[in-house]
């Protein structure tokens, strides 16, 4: 499948090779991520495209675009793969209702994503793989964990399903640190089936539905049928990162079951740790609950595009927020983020500058402390105030330099 267009990051003169602290919900604990040189492997798990792209997906991911460019000033390369759940049930539920054949849906919802993508200026993965052309990784993965008694079919079941015996690997629960009642109860809230009768046990997770009535199916050794939602992702990162990659991604809502899940089947297959640090973005809510599909209470990016909100001003509206933090989406957060825009573009395309190396190290060492981005913008805010009173000795290369700073560090095009 392909991705989105790449903008080019800029190369920031100064004081580089360092690596950001970021928060790893396994340790509990900010800890440096990435490798010390060469390529850096990030994977973040890419959305169902039934209804793409709300706020809270353009946060998850603009998390992940400020660490890729943290990473690249730091000189590093980056592998970035990212899925794309094109077959799952409530794709196949909201296609049945508006009477679309899924496969449309899809494709309409994928195209809508990456255009917002691009206007957001978020670097895209070099490999983005939907689960209908991975199907060929997801089976073969599965045998993997077949031949190793890890996996088993449903009996005396309709439907003999095959499930992944998840807590067969001893660390898990070591991911989300989630456990016991609690485990069940979110297992069940986020597409779960903990009272499945026939399962070994109920946080055994599914990984090959079998054939039903009117839904798709594809021929496998396993029995016609399509794939859980957690292998897919574990089959998909194995196949373009390798068996130990730095950082898995996503909602702090993945975190449990979809990472621990992902985690126990690909140290299960391989032997290997699976990710070395698991980051996990916060919640964007609206009028006091979650921004989600199943709520219906969404902001659209590409409504506000069409509404004539410049991307960029959505991108520092969202920039804002620490990405950590769940809060909540308000139209006070746009129209801040319009007079800043308007502010850092008067300043950038100022005849003299103010401050130009201070102001850079600052925006470099917010980033570096678990990606504050916000701290990040308040460096840059002292910036633009102070190019409203300008002298003959000031930088007059200082706005062109600090443009490029913007543009390779926080992604924010100001000229």
């Amino acid at each position: 499948m392909e991705s989105w267009s790449r903008v080019s990051v800029p190369v920031v003169p100064g004081l580089r090779g360092r690596l950001p602290l970021v928060y790893d919900t396994a340790a509990r604990a900010l800890a440096p991520v990435g490798p010390e040189s060469g390529t850096a492997r990030l994977y973040v798990c890419g959305i169902t495209p039934y209804d793409a792209t709300h706020l809270g997906h353009a946060a998850t991911y603009l998390a992940f675009d400020l660490l890729q460019r943290v990473w690249l000033d730091a000189g590093l390369e980056v592998l970035y793969a990212q899925n794309v759940t094109d077959v799952d049930d409530p794709l196949l539920e909201r296609a049945l209702a508006t009477d679309v054949e899924w496969q449309s849906l899809a494709a309409d919802q994928v195209e809508l994503f990456r255009t917002d993508m691009a206007a957001l200026r978020i670097l895209p993965p070099q490999h983005y793989v939907s689960v209908t052309e991975s199907l060929g990784l997801v089976e073969d993965l599965i045998g993997d964990l077949r031949d190793k008694g890890l996996v088993y079919p449903l009996s005396d079941a309709e439907h003999p399903d095959w499930y992944f015996r998840s807590t067969a690997d001893p660390a898990f629960g070591a991911v989300s640190h989630v456990h016991g009642a609690q485990a069940l109860a979110l297992f069940a809230e986020r597409g779960g089936d903990p009272d499945r009768p026939g399962k070994v046990d109920p946080l055994d997770c599914l990984v090959w539905r079998l054939e039903r009535p009117g839904e798709p199916a594809w021929p496998s050794a396993l029995g016609a049928g399509r794939p859980g939602w957690h292998v897919e992702c574990t089959a998909i990162a194995l196949a373009t990162l390798g068996e130990t990659f730095d950082v898995q991604g996503g909602g702090s809502d993945l975190a449990f079951p979809h990472h621990e899940m992902c985690a126990a089947e690909g140290v299960m297959a391989t032997g290997a740790p699976f990710a070395r640090a698991y980051v996990h973005a916060g919640m964007v809510g609206l009028d006091g609950e979650k921004m989600s599909k199943s709520k219906g209470n969404l902001v659209f990016v590409s409504a506000l595009r069409r509404a004539g909100r410049d991307p960029m001003a959505i991108r520092l509206a969202l920039l804002d927020h620490h990405y950590r933090s769940d809060w909540q989406w308000t139209s006070d957060d746009l129209a801040r983020a319009e007079e800043r825009l308007a502010a850092w573009r008067h300043a950038a395309n100022a005849p003299r500058g103010v401050a130009t190396d201070e102001t850079i190290e600052a925006v470099r060492v917010a980033l570096l402390d678990d990606l504050d981005a916000p701290a990040a913008l308040r460096a840059l805010d002292i910036w633009a105030t102070a190019s409203f009173d300008l002298d003959p000795s000031d930088d007059p290369d200082g706005p062109r330099r600090v443009a490029e700073a913007v543009d390779a560090l926080l992604g924010v095009a100001l000229r």
